[in-house]
């Protein structure tokens, strides 16, 4: 099937949207959204608000306004930076635990001998896109170990941990052949080995989302976390969750964070996010309904 669609222009827009029932207070307001946001970023907030008609067309619910999704499309942006500040401080702190363990069992080198990994093949690749990540990196101490050392072509652990992606490094931890390993790598944090190489695989994803301006709040992911069944209280805050929702990322970087930034105040800023956003069904997150009752969301003065 060939694309015939054409394009439109943004009063043409404005028409289509009163048409299907929308309505449009500020006109001029609106016209400034959809000039530097865009109506294609935009419909994926309004998708909430519409319903379908039998004919197949879209018309919004009686009484939505522009104000609604607006509204919805910036809570959803207040939401990722909130999420990011968590996922930078949880990603430094895991790029951290694995370096020093590596490096303290088989030395400043160790991680790139293919004994230490289950799927020779996996490793050989995950090493290419490092040796392509360290050959494109112009950090100052990328430039000195070039200019200094001839071998071996690839920096020692520590430095590597800084400048490769962290979907790669979900990669090196999960493909560790040792249980061992990767129990000493997770066990600063306080949770199985198993639910810290899914959890960093499924963080990876989210970042990427939240790095490419993506609708985060209800959006189904296909890369899932584990969920824990210890502590026992990761696993009370997740019983009844959907596992393919947002609910359970946030309950995980709220229990690293009182790991590594026990001060950040970071819960108490999302749930003030959460529960002052009107238009934002948190079931629609993936939270239970008494989700504000479990002791995980209480935050205390």
């Amino acid at each position: 099937m060939q694309f015939t669609k054409p394009a439109t222009s943004i009063d043409d827009q404005i028409t289509l949207l009163r048409k299907r029932g929308l309505v449009i207070e500020d006109e001029a307001r609106a016209r400034h959204y959809l000039t530097y946001v865009s109506y294609y970023r935009l419909r994926a907030y309004w998708l909430p608000f519409e319903t379908q008609r039998g004919d197949g067309d879209h018309m919004f619910h009686a009484g939505t306004r522009f104000e609604d999704v607006l509204a919805l499309y910036i809570f959803d942006r207040q939401l990722r930076l909130l999420v990011m500040d968590a996922v930078e401080r949880v990603e430094v702190a895991i790029r951290a635990t694995w370096a020093h363990h590596m490096a303290m069992a088989y030395g400043a080198h160790g991680y790139l001998e293919q004994q230490h990994y289950q799927d020779v093949a996996r490793h050989a690749k995950a090493v290419s896109e490092l040796t392509k990540e360290f050959a494109r990196s112009r950090d100052t101490f990328a430039d000195h170990y070039r200019a200094k050392y001839s071998a071996p072509a690839l920096p020692p652990i520590w430095m590597a941990a800084e400048l490769m992606s962290f979907g790669l490094l979900s990669k090196f931890i999960s493909d560790l052949k040792l249980r061992q390993d990767r129990k000493a790598i997770a066990k600063p944090f306080g949770i199985d080995e198993q639910v810290l190489t899914s959890f960093a695989h499924h963080m990876s994803h989210v970042r990427n989302i939240c790095a490419h301006h993506g609708r985060l709040w209800n959006r189904r992911f296909t890369i899932k976390m584990s969920v824990p069944r210890f502590p026992a209280r990761l696993a009370v805050a997740m019983k009844g969750a959907d596992d393919r929702n947002l609910h359970n990322t946030l309950v995980m970087l709220d229990h690293l964070l009182d790991v590594v930034a026990p001060e950040s105040g970071w819960r108490g800023r999302l749930v003030d996010l959460i529960t002052q956003a009107e238009v934002a069904n948190p079931v629609a997150m993936g939270f239970p309904a008494d989700w504000q009752g479990r002791a995980m969301w209480k935050v205390f003065a």
